[in-house]
């Protein structure tokens, strides 16, 4: 059986760890029935894990409750840049192998139940954990946005990243990323209504910016190319631009630029949407 499922970009801004997007990267994850365990990875990751602890292997084993399998995955996601490729990865691999509880299992290993949420369902999601249950709701959005995404040739571990948030917050930071939160739904689902301020956030962005000092300047760079707004996706180390088809050429430019000029190694890709989720065969 085989599982292709999407990238995700979470927080987009003020959503922080309830908001994410299903972004058109993939990787796919097929398992077979064999008489003995067998491991194939292309793409990012390639031979990286090609053992029976690679988290897919894992997974399937769980669900399985054997080894008795072949295992293929292609990955177009980058590892730890902010495009979900954990719970991607966790998603393919539960619905590959059957597993019960998919969007569980994908909360489970990336510990982001926004992520595992878009990659499972596609579009845009909201995510709230009440006790043990995770509720999902999608949200509309404008089918003219496109996501460049300017990716360093650098990961960025989510523990690292959450390791340098505050305990406590600001009374008004809080209500500042609320109110951003409230103006940014609307405008991501007609984009004539999409205000810069809206992707503004006090919760994560300042506080992780000392672990990517380039990132200020390189969302800088983006808005003024011509992006509607600007932010990080995820935990990085990727860095977003929401705009449009016909400007996001410009800004996907002026990322590259930035990267060659400033000496930092990285590519930069332009994404729609995926609206499908995960999809099975």
């Amino acid at each position: 059986m085989l599982a292709r499922v999407p990238a995700s970009s979470a927080n987009l801004g003020p959503g922080f760890d309830v908001l994410a997007v299903a972004l058109s990267a993939y990787i796919e994850v097929e398992i077979n029935p064999a008489d003995a365990f067998s491991i194939s990875t292309t793409g990012f990751g390639a031979g990286e894990f090609d053992h029976e602890g690679h988290l897919a292997a894992k997974i399937a084993r769980q669900a399985l409750g054997h080894s008795n399998f072949s295992l293929r995955v292609d990955s177009e996601i980058p590892l730890s840049r902010g495009l979900g490729s954990s719970a991607a990865l966790a998603i393919a691999a539960a619905l590959a192998s059957q597993a019960p509880e998919a969007l569980a299992i994908g909360t489970e290993v990336d510990g982001h139940a926004e992520n595992a949420a878009a990659s499972l369902v596609g579009g845009l999601v909201g995510v709230q954990v009440v006790g043990e249950r995770t509720l999902v709701r999608s949200f509309p959005i404008d089918e003219t946005w496109r996501f460049v995404a300017a990716i360093p040739d650098m990961e960025l571990a989510t523990d690292d990243s959450r390791a340098v948030l505050p305990k406590s917050v600001p009374f008004s930071d809080a209500v500042s990323n609320m109110a951003a939160l409230a103006m940014l739904l609307p405008g991501l689902a007609d984009r004539s209504l999409f205000v810069s301020s809206s992707l503004n956030d006090h919760l994560h962005q300042t506080y992780r910016s000392a672990l990517l000092p380039f990132s200020g300047a390189l969302l800088n760079v983006m808005k003024d190319a011509g992006a509607d707004g600007t932010c990080w996706s995820g935990a990085g180390s990727t860095m977003l631009a929401l705009t449009g088809e016909v400007e996001s050429s410009d800004v996907a430019e002026a990322a590259r630029s930035y990267f060659h000029d400033e000496g930092i190694a990285g590519v930069v890709r332009v994404f729609e949407v995926d609206h499908i989720g995960a999809v099975v065969r």
